[in-house]
């Protein structure tokens, strides 16, 4: 099978930028990292929402970044999960003031990326 990519190391930043210049209503981006966040940023008085994991199975997670959804993806590398840093940037842009909640599924990875961030 053939797949139509620019650099495989740029994949995922490719993938994010793509998303935010298709939705700019929609996405925005953590400047420097992988995290898509909502356009319009965190909204106070809210909960904000994140979760994320290694990318490849789009649209999950950055396609559930808006409203009445996600506040945040972050998007690991492809199968890979994110950083501890990378979902810290992607908690402190759902942060509106009310604390955030981490969805996070039961991958040992994601499990303990998340953990050593939260």
């Amino acid at each position: 099978m053939k797949k139509l990519i620019g650099e495989a190391n740029e994949l995922v930043s490719q993938m994010v930028e793509g998303m935010v210049h298709a939705h700019p209503d929609v996405y925005g981006r953590v400047e420097g990292v992988n995290v898509i966040c909502r356009a319009d940023g965190a909204k106070s008085g809210k909960v904000g929402l994140v979760s994320g994991g290694g990318s490849g199975h789009e649209p999950a997670h950055a396609g559930y970044v808006g409203d009445g959804m996600l506040d945040a993806a972050v998007c690991g590398e492809v199968f890979t999960s994110p950083t501890p840093d990378m979902v810290l940037e992607g908690i402190k842009a759902a942060d509106g003031g009310n604390g955030v909640l981490l969805v996070v599924k039961n991958y040992a990875g994601d499990v303990m990326n998340f953990e050593l961030a939260a």
